[in-house]
């Protein structure tokens, strides 16, 4: 009988760490996320939701095509965030060791806010840009845009049709799952 005890409470114990350890490990970047996001006019809860789908919020992880940190920026893009904003010093550190400027969390972070609101200026109009948007970080601009044309008769394509177009299934499945989680984050907080 204490032996049954002591197994369920260290069985409890666990669960109970493993929930809090999560907790702090999916939510320690988060005043950081809302500062990003508020100067990129995007939604925090997206963000979140491409960092959980992109890294699981893991800094150093890196892709198989050089994409690096917590939103898998890719080092072009960094150098190009560089020159736009005049920041010569990290273009130089970018040049030599993109690896290390691209851990950095908040230097990541706003780096994909930065891209993000760039690739949202180019969708805004359209329904759900959101939609678009992920599609287009995922694959790139120029590949979103083909997706999104309107047909011959002028009709844009809705979300749905939209995603059906994606031909790269690992894409599709990033646009759907990105959506899904950040449905749920939205409707959480309501």
């Amino acid at each position: 009988m204490k032996r049954a005890l002591l197994v369920i409470l260290i069985v409890l114990t666990l669960v109970i760490a493993a929930y809090i350890f999560n907790r702090y490990w999916t939510h320690r970047f988060d005043s950081l996320i809302a500062r990003q996001a508020s100067i990129y006019r995007l939604d925090p809860d997206l963000v979140w939701s491409i960092i959980y789908e992109e890294t699981y919020f893991s800094p150093w992880k890196t892709g198989k095509d050089g994409e690096i940190g917590l939103m898998q920026v890719m080092p072009a893009v960094g150098r190009e965030w560089a020159a736009e904003t005049g920041m010569r010093e990290f273009e130089r550190q970018m040049a030599s060791d993109p690896q290390t400027s691209l851990r950095d969390p908040e230097r990541n972070i706003q780096i994909g806010c930065w891209y993000l609101e760039k690739i949202y200026e180019q969708f805004q109009d359209t329904p759900d840009a959101e939609v678009r948007m992920l599609a287009a970080y995922n694959a790139g601009p120029s590949r979103a845009a083909e997706w999104s044309r309107p047909d011959q008769a002028g009709h844009t394509p809705s979300s749905a049709e939209f995603i059906n177009k994606i031909d790269i299934p690992s894409t599709r499945a990033y646009v759907i799952s990105i959506m899904q989680r950040y449905r749920q984050v939205k409707n959480s907080r309501k």
